[in-house]
């Protein structure tokens, strides 16, 4: 679910963000017991508007509720990340082949302006992290939309999106990944300029591959400290 704060937000609105976001970036660390109390006077809420946002995090699978033990953050190990990536780069793929043909060229344009954006962000960063923000500044994301297909960005803009956010994340401050990470964009914007979807999809499935070996070296990395 993609997460926007209205301007008429409600109270558990603006607390389901600032959780998300938290749990997105590890500020509250996978496996973490959320504890009501604890969390109400960390984030400045109510316990209604808190209790109303978890609920709502469990829908996004970032919380999982344990009978007789509360809620806690979802954690995500070897297997669920496996498993993530596998259907992630089959919908991505996908959504790039389509894309190809649905999106505009003016669409395209922005795409690549987009880019360009990243770039002068991973260079703010001396080159060591590439994390997109949600939504409009979110490559993938924008590609899914670009499908026009309404199934695939249920899939990839609703039910998985905010667990793909946590997997990116991280891939994020890995410094080796940051430059091929863009050039790998550039050539997939460059095939749907071409209008060749069987290449873009190739692309977005070696660029997604590419982030499951980053993310599975870091685990083995984690587990064998």
């Amino acid at each position: 679910m993609l997460i926007k704060v209205p301007e008429q937000a409600t109270l558990a609105d603006v607390a389901t963000h600032r959780l998300a976001q938290s749990i997105v970036t590890g500020e509250l660390a996978q496996g973490q017991k959320l504890n009501e109390a604890e969390l109400a006077e960390r984030f400045g809420m109510g316990r209604g508007p808190l209790r109303e946002a978890l609920r709502h995090l469990e829908g996004m699978r970032l919380v999982k509720r344990i009978p007789n033990a509360g809620a806690r953050v979802v954690v995500l190990d070897r297997k669920t990340l496996s498993d993530l990536y596998a259907v992630r780069e089959a919908l991505e793929g996908m959504a790039c082949r389509i894309a190809a043909t649905q999106m505009s060229d003016d669409e395209i344009a922005q795409l690549s302006a987009l880019l360009d954006r990243h770039e002068e962000q991973i260079k703010k960063q001396g080159g060591k992290v590439y994390a997109q923000s949600e939504g409009d500044l979110d490559f993938h994301y924008q590609i899914a939309r670009g499908s026009r297909n309404q199934m695939l960005m249920d899939m990839l803009g609703s039910e998985q999106y905010q667990l793909l956010r946590m997997c990116r994340y991280r891939t994020s401050r890995n410094a080796q990944r940051t430059k091929p990470a863009l050039q790998q964009h550039r050539q997939i914007v460059d095939a749907l300029a071409h209008r060749d979807g069987e290449l873009a999809e190739l692309l977005m499935r070696r660029h997604i591959q590419g982030a499951w070996h980053s993310i599975s070296e870091m685990i083995d990395k984690e587990e064998a400290a």
